[in-house]
């Protein structure tokens, strides 16, 4: 729980996805609604790297400006066809879902990919290398090997970089992270939001560049709901324009500024929403 009762989560959506979630706070900050001063943050896949940023002290327009520039670091990728059904399957895979995701997280491991380091160094890069926030913050990743979900912390004596980039490892795409000699992927294989770990707040944001889910009880609107009738909560997703602006491939970091222009421009009509769960 957040020290306040109020919790930000922040979904998955490649590297467009970190751009339109730092542009829409950036834009709601310009409205008057700060989220940044959550007590509890969760982080998945691109929102981990937005948390992390978000937390470590420098300020939003500054954040901002940054996905402004050119790809700088980022590395171009594409998600496959092939790629995308098999995350399908592994989150309709009967019974255990924890099969699924290690199906998933064994082909991952197989996969040709860039090496891990150079992927490790991507990450460093995009969120500085920094230590753990004071504010509390979740990290989701799971284990390629089993299917288990991981959830670090700052208690979890793994670098902030080592959980983003595990959290960021997008199965077939990304080299799987290895922490403690285990190997890990994106923790949207388990959810694209995981939205459910903000259990126990009152009121609940979810950025959620994507929503889509395998099944319905996976998506964060669904999340949300399950948390309770007494939370006060709100699911913003990108809209029409900032569809258009982020592009078919979220992993195009040239459509890092298009998306976080759009993400700030959204913030005016979210704005009057938001303020009213987090007030």
């Amino acid at each position: 729980m957040g020290v306040d009762g109020r919790a930000l989560v922040l979904g998955g959506g490649g590297v467009t996805g970190v751009a339109w979630e730092i542009g829409l706070l950036y834009g709601l900050t310009e409205h008057g609604v700060d989220l940044t001063d959550a007590g509890l943050f969760v982080g998945t896949s691109a929102g981990s790297s937005v948390a992390s940023q978000v937390l470590s002290g420098v300020p939003l327009k500054e954040l901002f400006a940054a996905q402004l520039a050119g790809p700088g670091s980022e590395v171009a990728a594409r998600m496959s066809l092939g790629s995308i059904l098999r995350f399908a399957v592994a989150g309709l895979w009967p019974g255990d879902p924890e099969r699924g995701r290690a199906w998933l997280g064994r082909q991952a491991l197989r996969a040709r990919t860039m090496p891990e380091a150079e992927r490790r160094a991507v990450i460093a890069a995009r969120i500085g290398g920094g230590a753990w926030p004071a504010t509390r913050l979740l990290i989701t990743a799971v284990e390629a090997e089993t299917g288990r979900v991981r959830i670090f912390d700052a208690s979890s004596g793994v670098s902030l970089v080592d959980a983003v980039a595990a959290s960021c490892a997008v199965p077939l795409t990304w080299p799987p992270v290895t922490i403690g000699g285990v190997r890990h992927i994106d923790g949207g294989v388990r959810s694209v939001a995981n939205a459910d770990l903000a259990a126990g707040n009152d009121r609940v944001v979810v950025l959620a560049p994507v929503t889509a889910s395998p099944r319905p009880s996976g998506r964060p609107s669904a999340q949300v709901a399950a948390l309770g009738p007494e939370v006060r909560s709100a699911v913003v997703s990108p809209d029409a324009a900032a569809r258009s602006a982020i592009g078919r491939n979220p992993l195009d970091p040239a459509r890092r500024r298009p998306a976080a222009e759009a993400g700030r421009r959204q913030a005016a009509a979210e704005a009057e929403r938001l303020r009213a769960v987090w007030a």
